[in-house]
């Protein structure tokens, strides 16, 4: 093995005692594979297996806490007791290849396609419609009702609900999912939160419903976890919309995050080495520099985005970030930690080979996405 990959592959632990066996995670992605009831299927959880050997930690495709936060088609559910058995299934899978279950919990909010949620009701913090119309959906200016405080505080508990079931299931642990312009982003944001009651206005009401989910969390953990039980909290640092979330906004919600006793923090890039694009005084200096100096070790920050190859790994390192997670590069190549550990970091494959379905172990549903989406992935024009 090459010494220089040392770091990669080296133990780390977590601040509640969790050892990994190394600083590689699996990047939460949606499949679109579980059944319509949103149980998993086989072929998610063959996936998944395929990829949780090399990796220290799995974090799921995000799962929703209430009916109404169903965000796409094909994707499983976390939202009652009955999902228990679902979500078992896929704990194991991923346990049984010696990597560290993470489930990621979330909520669409305006995102979710109104044929997925009760009544084609969407709801978010205000009823300010997604710019684009939504990750999930193609409707154009779909316009959701704003939620009640007593339905904000439902939804509050449906986070520590979830949160129990996934510890009665065998997770190691939950990733709450603050990212990527989903519920609890939508109540971060100035965009999608014009509201005037405790959960809305200035910069620290907004932030009052995610620090309200990671309380709500990490007392179900103390109530029902017999052994430690990680969690952790995905954020996205931007929003392009105007108003929207700026690099500023996100150093101040870290720097409340890192002193909530999280066991790490995760954020959400396409680009590990991306540069802000507002909000900071110096928009040369990246996006990790910035959050690594806000966070000053109070807790892990997990770096993402475009890490396809072990130079790409062991130049993000170098930033000082402890934990990365990989993505589409894991997809493209499952084994990748493992051709890393054997000194055979130079078969790393970095394009997808649209011939290597079935030895991918890629559900249909998420390959016809990956090969009819040109330029999502390498090798994909």
């Amino acid at each position: 093995m090459n010494p220089d990959n040392e770091p990669l592959l080296s133990t780390y632990t977590l601040p509640n005692g969790v050892e990994l066996k190394n600083r590689i995670a699996m990047a939460p992605m949606t499949n679109f594979s579980s059944n319509p009831d949103g149980s998993v299927t086989d072929a998610e959880v063959n996936y998944y297996a395929r990829r949780s050997k090399g990796v220290s930690m799995v974090i799921t495709a995000c799962t929703y806490v209430t009916p109404n936060g169903k965000g796409f088609h094909g994707q499983f559910g976390a939202d009652h007791d009955g999902m228990i058995p679902s979500l078992k299934q896929l704990a194991e899978a991923i346990k049984e290849q010696g990597a560290k279950a993470v489930l990621q919990i979330f909520h669409g909010g305006r995102m979710c396609p109104p044929e997925l949620v009760p009544n084609g009701e969407i709801v978010s913090a205000s009823d300010v419609p997604a710019e684009k119309g939504g990750v999930s959906t193609d409707e154009p200016d779909v316009k959701p009702r704003a939620l009640t405080e007593a339905e904000v505080e439902e939804i509050i508990d449906a986070f520590g609900e979830t949160t129990r079931r996934a510890i009665e299931a065998g997770f190691d642990g939950v990733e709450i999912h603050g990212a990527n312009g989903y519920l609890i982003q939508q109540f971060f944001s100035p965009h999608s939160n014009r509201r005037e009651d405790r959960f809305g206005g200035s910069l620290e009401k907004r932030m009052v419903f995610p620090l309200a989910i990671v309380d709500e969390i990490k007392k179900t953990v103390k109530e029902h976890a017999k052994a430690p039980f990680i969690v952790g909290y995905r954020f996205s640092p931007e929003e392009p919309e105007t108003p929207g979330i700026t690099m500023g906004d996100t150093l101040k919600l870290v720097d409340a995050l890192a002193g909530k006793g999280l066991d790490y923090l995760h954020v959400s890039l396409n680009d590990f080495f991306s540069a802000p694009r507002r909000g900071v005084e110096d928009l040369t200096k990246t996006r990790i520099d910035y959050l690594l100096e806000t966070i000053d070790n109070r807790v892990p920050l997990i770096g993402v985005g475009s890490i396809y190859s072990a130079e790409d790994a062991r130049k993000a390192f170098k930033t000082g970030v402890p934990l990365l997670a990989l993505g589409r590069e894991l997809i493209i190549d499952p084994d990748w930690v493992q051709k890393v550990q054997e000194g055979k970091e130079a078969e790393i494959v970095t394009q997808l080979d649209k011939s290597k379905q079935e030895e991918l172990v890629v559900p249909d549903p998420l390959w016809n996405a990956i090969v009819n989406t040109p330029g999502w992935f390498p090798g994909v024009s």
